[in-house]
């Protein structure tokens, strides 16, 4: 069984809609967890097929704390695949059946994320390298665009032309396919994140005892509002989860992010 959850907060109805359909769109044998931080359970309306499990918070308990509530049910029920899924992302048919393809015929992969599109089809450049201070502080502040653009084109793998598959430390929260097993040996998403980070951390520990794959042979579409750059609350938060994350991980002196980002760029040949 493959279960998902998507966690909702102040969600368009009909853009949690569309996540759901693309989820239930499969004849795979699947579960989807709604988990509604709202103050509200408007979404519960949406929520009518049998496979769909609705738990409302009543409260905005977080992002990887409201989908840990699911995590915790899934591992405990002994289901072999979670994803974990963004409201705002969509996909066809057929998706999931390729990714649970590649899955069963690679067990040594613990994560894996397909290629992410924007609605206009541009690609999304979510795979990273893990974050240094620079990356998740100080490049928010910078106006200098070219020294942005170089950064960006090894932190974001770029030089890669995201046409291939690839092992990377830091695959994006929007679309999480993770085998349970691995759960069980890294642990949940880290409470302490309110939100933003949350995905960067549990990426890192998954990728430090299986592979973390991204797999460009399928594509799923993502909204990606980038809300800290136009909210200031947001922005707050972010800065928080950045100061959290490298407080845990180590600040300049990261021995082991330096050995995997130059392993990772390595192999891709950049180095």
């Amino acid at each position: 069984m493959i279960t998902t959850s998507i966690v909702t907060y102040k969600n368009n109805l009909k853009q949690v809609e569309r996540a759901i359909k693309s989820f239930l769109n499969t004849d795979l044998n699947v579960r989807l967890y709604i988990i509604d931080n709202s103050l509200t359970n408007e979404i519960k309306e949406i929520c009518n097929d049998s496979r769909i499990e609705y738990i409302f918070n009543n409260a905005n308990l977080g992002y990887g704390r409201a989908h840990n509530i699911a995590m915790r049910k899934s591992i405990a029920e002994g289901v072999k695949y979670y994803l974990v899924l963004n409201p705002d992302v969509y996909f066809d048919r057929g998706v999931l059946e390729r990714i649970y393809e590649y899955m069963e015929l690679h067990p040594d992969v613990g994560n894996l994320m397909p290629k992410v599109l924007y609605p206009d089809g541009e690609i999304q450049y979510l795979c990273k390298l893990l974050p240094t201070p620079f990356d998740l502080i100080f490049r928010r502040f910078l106006p200098f665009k070219k020294v942005l653009a170089k950064r960006d084109n090894i932190y974001e793998l770029r030089f890669s032309g995201y046409d291939k598959i690839m092992d990377v430390p830091y695959l994006s929260g929007c679309f999480m396919f993770i085998r349970t097993e691995t759960l069980k040996k890294v642990g949940l998403f880290d409470e302490r994140f309110f939100m933003y980070l949350e995905d960067t951390d549990l990426s890192r520990r998954i990728y430090k005892c299986c592979r973390t794959v991204y797999y460009p042979e399928v594509s799923v579409f993502h909204g990606y509002e980038r809300g800290s750059h136009k909210n200031l609350i947001l922005l707050k938060h972010h800065i928080e989860s950045a100061i959290k994350y490298f407080n845990k991980w180590g600040w300049f002196f990261d021995k082991e992010r330096h050995e995997i980002n130059q392993k990772v760029l390595e192999k891709l040949g950049h180095i």
